[in-house]
């Protein structure tokens, strides 16, 4: 039996995209606990993750995430420490998508929580989760990692 020729794979367009966010966290409520947003992922499922975005214009990767965080959370933070980044890819759209997001500390300096404020409208509630309750409630094991670091870091400004 002859087997059928393979069609050559087609190569999809590679794309490079930058993002930038992070936990935004209150700490004064006695446990300290960081702002998440609920989205729907592209399977329909509904997913709590770490609010960020892309660049827009000339913004840094901090500028970037103090915007993306007011606008996906409704809470205004200021920058504290990096927590690193996140380097991942995915196909969307008949392309390959290589993707870094830079994720921040941030403290809480005002602002209330509500996901009006959204452009993209991707966040579809938005929630104060107590830091050690990160870990369960996150969808990403990198954004759990990444709340880790934030809580080891916030534990050892103490």
């Amino acid at each position: 039996m002859v087997k059928p020729a393979r069609e050559p794979r087609r190569r999809l367009p590679t794309v490079q995209e930058t993002s930038a966010g992070g936990l935004v966290v209150d700490l004064r409520a006695g446990v300290p606990r960081a702002a998440v947003i609920c989205r729907l992922n592209r399977a329909g499922r509904l997913e709590w993750c770490l609010p960020k975005g892309h660049l827009e214009g000339a913004e840094t990767p901090q500028e970037a995430a103090v915007r993306e965080i007011e606008e996906e959370t409704g809470i205004r933070g200021r920058v504290i420490d990096s927590l690193g980044h996140i380097d991942y890819w995915f196909s969307a759209e008949g392309r390959r998508i290589h993707k870094v997001v830079h994720l921040y500390l941030l403290l809480a300096t005002g602002g209330s929580l509500t996901v009006e404020g959204d452009p993209d409208h991707e966040a579809v509630d938005v929630a104060w989760v107590p830091l050690p309750e990160l870990t369960t409630r996150l969808a990403f094991p990198n954004e759990r990692r990444m709340a880790e670091a934030a809580a080891s870091r916030l534990t050892a400004s103490a």
